[in-house]
């Protein structure tokens, strides 16, 4: 039974038990790189991560396995306040996937490193550059407590890598622009002109994300829900 004293071994075992090849087959299709992979789902990695609560020194060692579901139940146990500068930038370079990216992001915004989303994004990895923008779109919609400004703050960035034309960057540099216009009215003005530059810029990848953007955000539902 898989609990909150399970080992990384144990949880490592236990993962090994539900391997899917049929499942594995259909991560593909949603571009999940599957050369570790047990074919888990992540609803239920969330599952098993609910019975084997937190515990951060366990989420190290179940990193260090290198197997996909490993590291994904790793990033939902680990402990937000204990995670480190040092931890983020170390499992970052092991990303290789648009999801666990995704993921690992939300995981760095809840323990606020945001120090790290200038540093992400002067890294030419891709999937590197992908966190610092995912964790923008992240604390745009997770940090409600947080100042409008501080978001707004990020706009210079996004327009700075909008013509970086690697996909999982460019979509991630969308989702951060559009994520900010959304997050009120008072981030809606600023996020809505820079979409606006960008749908007239010479460059095709920086015209697609702001063409994309001024989509979304004159949306009339999504004005409407503006507060």
């Amino acid at each position: 039974m898989i609990g909150p004293g399970a080992s990384a071994a144990e949880l490592i075992a236990h993962l090994q038990t539900l391997r899917s090849e049929e499942k594995i087959t259909g991560m593909t299709r949603f571009g999940i790189v599957t050369g570790t992979a047990l074919g888990i789902s992540n609803p239920d990695l969330k599952k098993i991560a609910r019975l084997a609560k937190k515990d951060h020194a366990r989420a190290r060692q179940l990193w260090l396995s290198e197997i996909r579901e490993a590291r994904m139940l790793a990033l939902y146990t680990a402990e937000p306040k204990k995670l480190t500068r040092a931890d983020a930038c170390r499992w970052v370079k092991d990303l290789n996937s648009w999801e666990i990216v995704d993921c690992a992001a939300d995981l760095f915004v809840e323990a606020r490193l945001d120090d790290l989303i200038f540093q992400f994004a002067a890294d030419e990895g891709e999937f590197v550059r992908r966190t610092a923008f995912a964790m923008i779109a992240g604390a745009a919609v997770h940090r409600k407590q947080d100042p409008d400004e501080a978001l707004l703050a990020w706009l210079p960035l996004i327009e700075s890598h909008s013509a970086d034309p690697r996909n999982f960057v460019r979509k991630a540099v969308n989702w951060a622009l559009r994520n900010i216009g959304k997050r009120s009215r008072y981030c809606h003005a600023p996020a809505l002109a820079l979409a606006e530059r960008l749908a007239v810029h010479p460059d095709k990848i920086a015209r697609w994300i702001g063409k994309d953007a001024v989509r979304e955000l004159t949306n009339e539902k999504v004005m409407g829900k503006l507060k």
